[in-house]
């Protein structure tokens, strides 16, 4: 090969490997949709919801420049000062993070639909009026060795490598009574592991949530809403507040769960594992601390039933369960408990195994 030729493949390369505007240096994050295509597929559970021009972004354009100088003339509150820049804030407990971020969430849709696709995801479904929005199953192909081998024709014959691994994300962008808006990023994740022995056939497995891998694409949610790459990584160092108390207990015979915080903070924690744990929130009622959630399983069943297929049935033909948990204030704490679809206390060995799954996110 002439030295041209080999210049040639290396800018190649290095056109194939750059990064996204809202990266961060040393995320070692670059992530391929399994999916193919940027059409919006529906579920079959799911009907199309039509277009609301109340979560269109309004007509215009803004520079972070422009926003920063503006933000510039206002003046700082001290008590967000440690984790604020602008309008947008990183909030955290324990192992859970989450956006504030004082705009409207119908001018925020649209900026994280287009930050989802602009990392390499596909997006299987979205609620406008829900404010939730879901990923496909993707690879981070940034943990792929890089050997010579790799980095010679590994760009030409992509789909022979494989880390082995998928993640897919859901986002949830609920508004506050102030006009702003919290933005949640949950995380799921599947591992490629040996069935046998032989090694000679292989099953896909749920693997561990990962809080960092969520802290991560919040930083660049930031970067994409405005604030600085370096500001981002400030932002989301601030000092980590005292994990929340949450252990399972019973009311009235049924199982709950005790959570040791006021209700504010226990209803955003409870919406953050539910949206981890695989449940889809049909519907939430805030001022009565009431989340409508189902479990779908929405494709996993092609190659593995899924984690909470195998918890709840093994009947591919059954329906999708529903279900109400409930949030409620009891004596400056929380209590969460499950009910059935029609409100009535749920004694289930299900309603037992909801419990069990939540309070092991909430620990």
């Amino acid at each position: 090969m002439n030295t041209s030729s080999r210049l040639g493949l290396l800018g190649l390369a290095l056109a194939l490997t750059a990064c996204s505007s809202t990266s961060l240096e040393g995320d070692k994050i670059d992530y391929k949709s399994a999916a193919k295509g940027s059409t919006l597929d529906v579920p079959p559970d799911l009907t199309q919801l039509t277009r609301d021009t109340r979560y269109l972004q309004p007509d215009g354009s803004a520079s972070a420049a422009a926003f920063q100088a503006g933000q510039a003339a206002k003046p700082a509150s001290a008590s967000t000062a440690p984790s604020t820049l602008g309008d947008v804030r990183m909030e955290r407990d324990g192992n859970q993070r989450w956006l504030v971020v004082k705009r409207p969430s119908d001018a925020l849709w649209e900026p994280v639909r287009e930050f989802w696709t602009d990392n390499g995801f596909v997006l299987t479904s979205e609620n406008q009026q829900l404010g939730t929005m879901e990923t496909d199953w993707a690879e981070n192909r940034a943990k792929l060795p890089q050997d010579v081998i790799r980095q010679t024709i590994g760009k030409v014959f992509d789909s022979l490598y494989s880390t082995g691994e998928r993640d897919k994300f859901r986002t949830r962008l609920e508004r506050n009574a102030d006009g702003s808006t919290d933005i949640y990023i949950s995380h799921r994740g599947m591992e490629e592991v040996y069935n046998s022995a032989h090694k000679d056939s292989t099953v896909w497995q749920p693997r561990a949530v990962d809080p960092e891998l969520e802290a991560t694409f919040l930083r660049r949610l930031m970067v994409k809403l405005g604030v600085g790459k370096e500001e981002a990584k400030a932002l989301a160092a601030a000092p980590v507040q005292r994990p929340s108390l949450a252990r399972a207990t019973t009311v009235d015979g049924a199982p709950a769960i005790e959570i040791n915080e006021n209700f504010e903070r226990a209803w955003r924690r409870v919406g953050l594992s539910l949206d981890r744990t695989g449940f889809t929130v049909e519907d939430r009622d805030r001022s009565q601390g009431v989340y409508f959630v189902r479990y779908v399983d929405p494709g996993e069943g092609k190659k593995d039933p899924g984690f909470f297929g195998k918890l709840f049935s093994s009947d591919k033909a059954t329906p999708p369960l529903k279900y109400r948990v409930l949030v409620r204030s009891q004596d400056g704490k929380s209590l969460v408990t499950v009910q059935n679809a029609a409100g009535g206390a749920d004694h289930s060995a299900n309603a037992a195994r909801i419990v069990k799954v939540l309070t092991d996110d909430l620990k």
